[in-house]
């Protein structure tokens, strides 16, 4: 099957929405719905690929000449949908990493095994990491405190299912302007709904100011979404004994995740050709993805040499 037709297929079925299409002086606006994750980030890459418009970025190299080396890269805002964050298959293999490298970025987020990677603020010398996502949820710090906002969140659902309250954010407005790398992740927002007796399911949105679609979203995701897991675990707990129900249970919902710049830098369109369209024009869903029992099987080797690796970094 032929791109343009695979486009006008998913386009049928409201797989792909260009809610607004490329015109001069504006981004387009795109949503990408799937079942699953693998599904979700396959129809943005398609929809960006397909509907994106050309843009240069900070990042495009040029020659001694000052001309561009570098193609444009192309870029939409996003919304993508993920109606089962858990669905299966989960993993799409056309994700630039391996399962380890995956497996590393999710400990990083979710345990937050490199927030000792963070530089001291107050050292200029110091050139390590201003930041983690980890680090900025978990031990978020302004005016003198630390405030863990993963915990305010379950603590905040627990008490009130239906709050609207329920975010954490990452921008810190007193310094991240002027950093040599800003959070792209902005905020994460939760909400509960009733789905059973005593049983919710947790839906969160995500906001990302800019996002590479190709080199990290689908990672990104991946590592959300456990994080989502983690959350709604949390609030599980906490509700029985806050509400006093041992019976009280919380599920996932879907996934909202939201782009303001969703992009492929040019000088990767070459790679994206050949590592994703190929597999999507040539492979079937099911021999382009893998489900999360296969991929487990590698991350539980992979934990340990990853802890190991971090272990030595810290120590030399």
């Amino acid at each position: 099957m032929e791109l343009k037709e695979i486009i006008e297929q998913k386009l049928n079925h409201k797989k792909i929405l260009v809610e607004i299409p490329s015109k001069p002086g504006q981004i387009p606006v795109i949503s990408a719905i799937g079942d699953s994750l693998a599904e979700a980030w396959e129809n943005s890459m398609l929809a960006l690929y397909y509907f994106g418009v050309e843009l240069r970025t900070e990042y495009d190299r040029k020659g001694q000449d000052g001309n561009f080396i570098d193609p444009p890269s192309r870029d939409c805002s996003m919304r993508m949908v993920i109606e089962d964050p858990l669905g299966e298959p989960m993993v799409h293999r056309a994700f630039p990493g391996g399962l380890e490298d995956l497996e590393e970025y999710r400990l990083e987020v979710v345990e937050g095994i490199k927030d000792c990677w963070i530089r001291n603020p107050l050292d200029p010398l110091d050139k390590r990491w201003e930041y983690t996502y980890h680090e900025r949820l978990f031990s978020y710090k302004a005016n003198g405190k630390v405030y863990d906002q993963i915990d305010q969140v379950a603590e905040q659902l627990a008490k009130v299912p239906h709050t609207r309250r329920a975010q954490a954010i990452t921008w810190q407005v007193w310094q991240d302007p002027g950093i040599e790398h800003p959070p792209c992740l902005q905020s994460l927002w939760f909400r509960l709904l009733p789905f059973k007796k005593n049983h919710y399911l947790l839906n969160m949105n995500v906001r990302f100011r800019s996002r590479d679609a190709y080199d990290a979203a689908f990672m990104n995701c991946f590592a959300l979404i456990f994080l989502m897991k983690k959350v709604a675990e949390l609030i599980e707990q906490k509700a029985r004994i806050i509400q006093k129900n041992p019976k009280f249970k919380v599920g996932l919902g879907r996934y909202v995740d939201e782009s303001d710049s969703y992009h492929i830098y040019g000088h990767r369109l070459e790679d994206f050709k050949n590592r994703f369209l190929k597999q999507v024009l040539n492979r079937s869903f099911e021999e382009r993805t893998w489900r999360l029992e296969f991929a487990q099987a590698v991350f539980d080797e992979a934990r340990p040499k990853i802890l190991e690796k971090i272990k030595k970094i810290n120590n030399n």
